[in-house]
């Protein structure tokens, strides 16, 4: 597919949704958009790609999933496309949560993947941001992909700590010395002293400001604790 020229000319787009409704709010609202001109319309893979073949065109939005195509739908469908028809512009409109789709989806190099959830309006950001060759990210999809990466660090410091280390090192890193730890706890100093060392062990942490910041980082604590770790009782 060939990249026009002329910047002036508005940019040729196909729309792609599986329910005619939403094909034709998106038609409606795109039309309101200056410099945008929809060239074709499908609702499957098999629709979209015999549009993208019939017409030339610099932009294509489209749902995530349209069953019954001879393409498929999903990841498989958007990356044959990518294949096909390369120098396109892609912008992923979906109601997919799971952050392993949403990823596998925006390493194809699509230029945008917004929520259905998000506000109407960030279409048009999305579209100006992906033909301006950079990448959007709905805030909806940014939200769950960063409550992803939260999680799956959270299961690496509950994989590597015992429980105990974990409970001393979430303590710790809300700003409570050892001491104080080792009376809500009903431990010794001493033991504390030695689960917290162990746990900065583990996770090769040198220092309390490294492990404040690792805490921060992997969800164990907030990150507007003023002055960073409590160190009058805490050291190690």
């Amino acid at each position: 597919m060939n990249i026009r020229k002329d910047v002036t000319l508005p940019t040729r787009t196909i729309i792609a949704d599986d329910h005619p409704l939403v094909l034709l709010a998106m038609e409606n609202l795109m039309t309101g958009f200056p410099n945008v001109e929809i060239v074709g319309k499908a609702t499957d893979s098999s629709e979209l790609f015999a549009e993208a073949q019939r017409v030339n065109c610099e932009l294509v939005v489209l749902d995530l999933y349209m069953p019954g195509g001879a393409y498929g739908d999903g990841v498989e469908m958007v990356r044959q496309f990518k294949e096909r028809h390369p120098d396109v512009v892609v912008v992923v409109l979906t109601m997919e949560v799971a952050a392993d789709t949403l990823q596998k989806v925006i390493s194809l190099g699509v230029g945008a993947v917004v929520s259905k959830r998000d506000r109407i309006d960030l279409i048009h950001v999305a579209i100006i941001t992906a033909l301006a060759r950079e990448t959007y990210i709905g805030p909806a999809i940014r939200t769950l992909l960063a409550d992803a990466t939260l999680s799956r660090r959270i299961d690496y410091v509950r994989q590597v700590l015992s429980r105990r280390e974990l409970e001393v090192l979430t303590h710790y890193a809300t700003g409570r010395g050892v001491t104080e730890i080792a009376l809500r706890l009903g431990r010794s100093v001493k033991t504390i002293s030695a689960q917290k060392c162990t746990a900065m062990r583990k996770l090769s942490l040198q220092s309390d400001a490294d492990l404040f910041r690792f805490a921060v980082e992997h969800g164990l604590a907030p990150d507007d604790q003023p002055g960073g770790m409590r160190g009058s009782n805490g050291r190690s």
